[in-house]
């Protein structure tokens, strides 16, 4: 069964985002490194005309740019024709563990309810049902600044013809810094992405930047939402006032939350590091590959918001071994997403959604095989679980073949 708490899946990539990266490195040479279900999601969008691939423009490497409102449907459809058992509007208030059974206390319209697995996996983002568990997991901010949030929005009526002429990126990160540097709009950062949508005369932002809130808490969230919108409509003046291209562009709508990148990071049978990431090595249990760099949005020393990026030297990736998605305490559970068993660098770089896709189809694989073979998460064969996804199509050795990342070019990475 899938619990979701929203009217629709997906997570990220439907609630605030369009564009999927992590299946590219970046630089001169990239390389393809996620497949599988990935793919699966990625064909699907093709083919129905609603993916493009961005270049590398924003130093993340090729992004893979789709219509979040058509992945509703793709998710919607991907899950039912499997023949899951699906419950939307639906929140997770409580666990209670007996021996193999997790009893999940759930929430909705119709009052209260249980769910009764034999396995979990934990995909909340939050790490809420670790949490309430009782699994131990590391709060961002304890030790380093938390990555900040950010309310993405849309805008219509976008002159791209005129806005390329007048310079495109560069022009508009000059106008940001000049901005900033005159006081002339209340910008909360020098630099941002404002980006080709897969809608006519449309573009999509990470640009806001709301730094200082907790967002376990509610009346901090709150806070961040409130300011997250003021920011975004502070930019809107902005780009209608010095952007050519935007004179007669408006908000169209708002990301349906405020886009948090780290909140409770679970201590799992092994933690990703920044060194595993930085030493480009490929582990024996690997289960996915990461060639992102470390992207980590943070507030600046001067007061400013700011982004670090560190790039995996060598031939630019790394492998991430199985542990880092079973929780030390968890014998029937796995987590996956952004809250998965690393550190704060290690997290901003390995956080990209292809990646965390990439979890999601190790840790149903490894779920399986355990059901199967009577094992707990920590014994499953990872041997076994490895020859399983390159069944599907996962890869887990560096790629020989250069990708092409051309706008058309997703047909020449994706099997069939």
């Amino acid at each position: 069964m899938i619990v979701e708490r929203y009217g629709f899946p997906g997570g990220t990539s439907t609630q605030m985002l369009d564009t999927f990266y992590g299946f590219f490195t970046p630089g001169d040479s990239p390389r393809k490194v996620v497949g599988g279900i990935p793919d699966m999601v990625v064909n699907t969008l093709d083919a129905s005309g609603d993916i493009f691939l961005r270049p590398n423009t924003y130093g993340a490497g090729t992004g893979v740019n789709y219509n979040p409102e058509k992945l509703k449907l793709v998710w919607d459809s991907l899950i039912t024709s499997a023949g899951i058992q699906y419950l939307l509007h639906s929140t997770l208030v409580d666990v209670v563990q007996t021996g193999e059974e997790n009893i999940c206390i759930i929430w909705n319209k119709g009052g209260f309810y249980k769910i009764i697995a034999r396995r979990v996996i934990d995909a909340s983002g939050d790490a809420d049902f670790c949490h309430l568990a009782g699994f131990a997991y590391e709060t961002a901010g304890e030790k380093e600044p938390a990555q900040s949030m950010t309310t993405t929005f849309r805008m219509s009526n976008v002159d791209l013809a005129q806005y390329e002429k007048a310079g495109g990126k560069k022009m508009l990160m000059q106008k940001m810094n000049d901005a900033v540097a005159t006081a002339t709009h209340p910008l909360p950062r020098k630099e941002g992405s404002a980006h080709e949508m897969n809608a006519t005369k449309c573009i999509s932002t990470v640009a806001v930047k709301v730094s200082g809130y907790n967002a376990l808490k509610a009346n901090e969230l709150t806070k961040a939402e409130l300011e997250g919108r003021q920011q975004a409509f502070i930019f809107e003046k902005f780009f209608k006032d010095e952007v050519p291209g935007y004179q007669d562009a408006n908000i169209i709508g708002l990301s349906h939350q405020i886009g948090v990148r780290e909140t409770r990071r679970v201590y799992g049978m092994y933690r990703l590091t920044k060194e595993d990431c930085m030493n480009a090595l490929i582990p024996g249990d690997n289960i996915f590959l990461c060639g992102a760099p470390i992207e980590d949005h943070r507030m600046g020393k001067d007061g400013e918001s700011e982004t670090v990026w560190q790039y995996v030297p060598g031939n630019g990736v790394y492998g991430v071994p199985y542990g880092t998605i079973v929780p030390a305490a968890g014998e029937t559970v796995w987590v996956v997403g952004r809250c998965f068993s690393a550190t704060h660098d290690a997290h901003a770089s390995c956080r990209s959604m292809a990646q965390t896709m990439s979890m999601g189809q190790a840790a149903g694989l490894a779920t399986v095989l355990s059901l199967y073979h009577d094992c707990s998460a920590s014994s499953v064969d990872i041997k076994m679980l490895q020859q399983q996804l390159l069944v599907i199509g996962a890869v887990l050795e560096m790629p020989v073949a250069v990708a092409d990342t051309s706008r058309n070019g997703w047909k020449n990475n994706s099997p069939t």
